[in-house]
């Protein structure tokens, strides 16, 4: 499975990824703006075991984001379940020798036409680390919308932040009825 628009192709990761994951994701600034779920320092070794953790999804969930044929970072999905079943939560990060290149944007776009088209979903959300204005950006331009703010939500390095949430509705499901 792959996406593409331009010079921006969004696919399955493979081993070969691992390396350039482990540089990409060992970055003091991208960890200040992930959950802590992604280890710092970043190592091979993490990023083998997350690329593993990845390859039997079905469908797939986590892809990697190509930028002129080279790996810069990823871009995925956690879908929900029970009532939330038609939801997903996103999630991305990128090299930052990639940053302020339109790269994100993209990719988002495309992962947000997957989510809606191949996976049928209605609505996809991420929460934003108040300080992260750039991410909040790409978000809107990507036509999410700010939805709320979780107050002194999340702590991240031993400090307490506001969490932003934003979300888009798959268009398909804008009109509105009573149920």
């Amino acid at each position: 499975m792959k996406m593409k628009s331009d010079n921006i192709v969004l696919r399955r990761l493979t081993d070969d990824d691992a390396p350039h994951m482990a540089t990409m994701a060992n970055n003091e600034k991208i960890f200040r703006n992930v959950r802590d779920a992604l280890p710092h320092p970043y190592t091979l070794e993490d990023a083998i075991t997350f690329i593993n953790s990845c390859k039997n999804h079905d469908p797939i969930t986590t892809f990697a984001i190509e930028y002129c044929g080279e790996y810069v970072g990823n871009i995925g999905l956690v879908p929900g379940s029970d009532v939330y079943r038609k939801s997903a939560e996103i999630g991305y990060f990128i090299g930052e020798p990639y940053w302020n290149k339109g790269i994100v944007t993209t990719a988002l776009n495309l992962i947000t036409e997957y989510c809606f088209h191949d996976l049928g979903m209605i609505r996809v959300f991420t929460g934003v680390f108040e300080y992260n204005t750039a991410s909040m950006r790409v978000l809107e331009k990507c036509g999410f919308e700010k939805e709320c703010v979780f107050k002194k939500a999340v702590i991240k390095q031993e400090k307490i932040w506001d969490e932003v949430r934003f979300s888009k509705i798959n268009p398909e499901f804008l009109v509105e009825e009573n149920h």
